[in-house]
């Protein structure tokens, strides 16, 4: 199955939490921080401008990007957590 964005939605897979503080000490599930990168998947067609064409994306799909710690709605599709983004929701694309 296939996760299809509309308008200015991203689909994005996080990146894993971090299990390990820098010194190597093991985090517990309910002390690691949400992930702020990952992969985009998939784009939606752009946002509607008021002349009723679409804003192109700034993103493609396989791009790596930073994006606000709690944004988002997180879904669980084919055993897998993604992210649905809103466009405005990412702060960066990693090169």
């Amino acid at each position: 199955m296939k996760l299809v964005p509309l308008d200015e939605k991203v689909v994005v897979k996080p990146a894993e939490a971090d299990d390990r503080t820098a010194g190597g000490i093991l985090l517990p599930d309910n002390a690691q921080q949400k992930p702020q990168q990952g992969r985009v998947l998939s784009v939606g067609d752009g946002q509607r401008l008021a002349n009723g064409q679409r804003a192109q994306p700034q993103v493609s799909e396989g791009d790596r990007i930073l994006f606000q710690r709690y944004a988002g709605t997180s879904v669980v599709v084919e055993g897998q957590e993604l992210l649905i983004l809103s466009e405005r929701d990412i702060l960066a694309v990693l090169t």
